[in-house]
């Protein structure tokens, strides 16, 4: 599956409390006041089906979710997520701000769960094709201090409610990806000052438009 892609790609990484959410409005915000055309989007989610099958992962239950039932469910979330909402705008000329996108399987169901990542790299073909990000934003911070800030947040959900032992995993996977593909990943402290967080953040924004106006 060959997609024609006009538009940048950037996925915006991290685990719990690293401050996606405040980070991802700056992003979006520092776009348009350069003339960005920008879509912000996230995952699991992004469509009404696929917000819906986010409800379904991230809601508590005493039922044990078996890990390839999640797997398959985050992917069946993304599949419809590509078609209808990201490969349209980037057909379009539109650059796409994802919160998440397939490195946080990698991640999550990989590091944190411990699948083969040989399975989660078969249904990333077979969903994606040749499509991954021009650009990983990973906001990096001590798993301690995350889980601190989200348990600030209120109420856990069923991922934030995993031992601390699962998130160091996921943090390392994250870590372990960022050194095996450096010509995607940029690495953000996020233990720093928002505003120096927010430096790191731009200059990686700046050589993405510059990069672009060259092609």
């Amino acid at each position: 599956m060959q997609q024609e892609k006009k538009g940048l790609f950037i996925s915006v990484e991290g685990g719990e409390g690293v401050g996606k959410t405040t980070n991802l409005e700056f992003i979006i915000d520092y776009l348009q006041k350069k003339a960005v055309p920008v879509v912000s989007t996230r995952e699991p989610g992004g469509t009404p089906l696929s917000e819906e099958i986010r409800e379904l992962l991230l809601k508590p239950r005493d039922e044990n979710v078996s890990e390839v039932t999640e797997l398959l469910m985050m992917f069946a979330a993304r599949a419809q997520h590509l078609k209808q909402k990201i490969l349209p705008a980037l057909e379009g000329g539109d650059w796409v701000v994802c919160d998440r996108f397939t490195d946080a399987t990698y991640a999550y169901q990989g590091g944190g769960r411990g699948m083969e990542l040989n399975k989660i790299a078969v249904l990333e073909n077979l969903v994606q094709g040749d499509l991954r990000p021009d650009r990983v934003i990973l906001l990096d911070l001590p798993v301690e201090i995350g889980m601190d800030r989200a348990k600030k947040r209120g109420e856990l959900d069923r991922f934030e409610s995993q031992r601390i032992e699962f998130f160091q995993r996921v943090r390392s996977a994250y870590l372990q990806r960022a050194a095996q593909q450096p010509q995607a990943y940029r690495i953000i402290d996020a233990s720093l000052t928002l505003d120096k967080v927010q430096q790191q953040i731009q200059i990686v924004l700046d050589d993405l438009i510059s990069e672009s106006q060259r092609i």
